[in-house]
């Protein structure tokens, strides 16, 4: 078996939009932007428009200095790249593509993705929800992160977790889809993770409890792609929070002692087509209307809902 890191300084470029004078304004779905209205005892001005009055035109902002700097970095990388902020890529705006693809050849297409998620936006409005921190108001800096673009098998990408410098568990990341291929070799592949873990992570990371992501390519070599934090921020995806925080075995399928003798992590895949979940992302590409509909999330639009259905029915 061979084990290989993936070197950070050879396969992306970091930018600083703060640096260059970039101000990002963020809007959420949650929080559609409000604007003022007049009180209710106050009369509305008419407003006189005339033949010699003009709008004005409203321009685009332009970023000059910086999209060049982030072109060359493009470039530099081979033209594609993989965009991401300090935390976050915009996994949930896929949808808006020309491609359906994360697959970046300019800062426009970067622009339209990152406006377009709510996972940026998350990492600019609450970076640190769900976190206790000594500092009540921590400074930001935020960097872009390009990372040259490689076509991955999303049957080949898996998570880890580590509590305590301890890998606990290693999860499917792809788990939408069925891969006979990982439930045949879960042994071996799991076997690898913990070479590469104790060879190259455990008792060196900054926090004894973190998240990775790793790449096992056809060959046998495990690829670092990216470190995320042990807490709810993350998705936990085959596994939940609850379990990975508590003192329980995750490993069903041997006993405590069994598991602390063979040190050997829970390993989670979908073991048939029966047991795909849908996509996480699905709902992103839906107006929040509608999803809120669905989840019964907002119940003042189902009540709004149930009434117009009921108005329909009492009209037929």
């Amino acid at each position: 078996m061979v084990v290989q890191v993936l070197l950070s300084h050879l396969c992306h470029r970091v930018l600083s939009p703060s640096r260059a004078g970039l101000k990002f304004a963020v809007s959420s779905r949650e929080d559609p932007p409000t604007c003022s209205q007049p009180d209710s005892g106050d009369e509305a001005e008419e407003t006189q428009w005339s033949d010699d009055e003009s709008t004005a035109t409203l321009t685009a902002p332009e970023f000059p200095e910086f999209n060049t700097q982030v072109q060359e970095a493009i470039n530099s990388l081979g033209g594609s790249v993989f965009p991401k902020l300090n935390w976050s890529a915009p996994r949930d705006a896929y949808w808006i593509a020309m491609n359906s693809s994360l697959k970046c050849k300019s800062l426009s297409d970067i622009f339209l993705l990152f406006k377009s998620s709510d996972f940026i936006t998350h990492d600019f409005t609450q970076p640190f929800i769900h976190c206790n921190d000594d500092s009540p108001d921590p400074c930001i800096e935020y960097e872009l992160v390009l990372r040259k673009w490689c076509e991955l098998i999303p049957g080949a990408e898996f998570r880890c977790f580590v509590k305590e410098n301890k890998l606990i568990g290693i999860s499917q990341r792809d788990y939408t889809q069925y891969y006979d291929h990982i439930s045949k070799q879960k042994e071996e592949i799991c076997r690898c993770i913990q070479d590469f873990f104790k060879e190259h992570l455990q008792y060196k990371f900054l926090d004894e409890d973190f998240v990775f992501d790793i790449y096992r390519d056809s060959r046998g070599k495990v690829w670092l792609i990216d470190f995320n934090p042990f807490g709810e921020v993350t998705d936990s995806l085959l596994f939940t929070w609850e379990e990975l925080t508590s003192e329980n075995n995750l490993r069903g399928d041997v006993s405590e002692a069994d598991a602390l003798e063979q040190d050997s992590p829970a390993f989670r895949c979908t073991n048939s087509e029966v047991t795909v979940q849908p996509s996480p992302y699905l709902s992103y590409g839906l107006p929040k209307d509608f999803v809120d509909l669905s989840t019964g999330e907002d119940a003042h639009k189902l009540i709004d809902f149930l009434k117009l259905k009921r108005n329909q029915q009492e009209d037929d």
